[in-house]
């Protein structure tokens, strides 16, 4: 009985050590080195390839921004602005702006010489006519002069908003686009200026013109009024025969 324990157990011992041996791994330190290497590398890759993909998606974030047009427009204040002084100027009374009637107008009004021709009557009315101008010109230039002021307060709002949306602009094309309505502002003034100045020099060039006018209208009324004649001579007259 005992013999035949013992062989029981030889046998079960012998049968369970090979499925031990089988479940036995064996670690090799220089492929697990290789193995944590490579993964390190594939992982940097990886990290570096999102990184990548990040700055391409800033990438087109920022040229999305610089493509963003600018969602404000000072034209249509600018145009109004500018129509408002030229409607001035076109409502002009007195010399025409055109420059074929001015020539005609003012060669008929502000003449070189009176002719025999012209008569008095004609000279006064072309007198007042004159006058008429120069008023009218002085006029012109005043309501200029005054709308030029009235701009003023539409021209600040307006610089105001093209500032604020420039140093609020999201991109290249925003930031382009308010400085462009920022010159388009200084342009609106500078010709507003010139205006302003041409309807200046127009007056005071009128008021010139008139003086040299009435000088040439006293000198022709002058020679009228002396006549053709010969001039009396004074001479000695004896009464009395002496």
């Amino acid at each position: 009985m005992k013999k035949t324990l013992i062989a029981i157990a030889a046998t079960v011992l012998m049968t369970v050590m090979p499925a031990a041996q089988a479940a036995w791994v064996v670690i090799d330190p220089s492929n697990l080195t290789q193995n944590i290497m490579t993964a390190a590398r594939t992982l940097e890759q990886i990290n570096n390839q999102i990184r990548q993909l990040q700055n391409e998606a800033q990438m087109l974030m920022n040229q999305a921004k610089n493509l963003t047009g600018l969602n404000f427009s000072a034209l249509n204040e600018l145009r109004s602005a500018l129509s408002a002084t030229n409607q001035l100027i076109q409502q002009a009374q007195g010399l025409a702006f055109n420059v074929s009637q001015m020539e005609t107008e003012f060669a008929r009004l502000y003449p070189d010489a009176y002719t025999a021709s012209a008569s008095g009557s004609q000279m006064a009315t072309d007198a007042r006519t004159r006058w008429r101008n120069s008023l009218e010109a002085l006029r012109t230039a005043t309501k200029v002069q005054s709308q030029a002021v009235q701009n003023f307060a539409s021209d600040e709002q307006t610089l105001t908003d093209l500032v604020n949306n420039s140093q609020s602009a999201v991109g290249a094309l925003q930031a382009t686009q308010a400085t462009n309505q920022l010159l388009a502002l200084q342009a609106r003034q500078a010709i507003q200026a010139q205006q302003l100045q041409i309807t200046q020099d127009r007056a005071a060039a009128l008021e010139q013109a008139r003086q040299v006018a009435v000088q040439e209208r006293a000198r022709e009324v002058r020679r009228r009024f002396q006549g053709g004649g010969t001039p009396y001579t004074p001479y000695t007259v004896n009464y009395y025969g002496n």
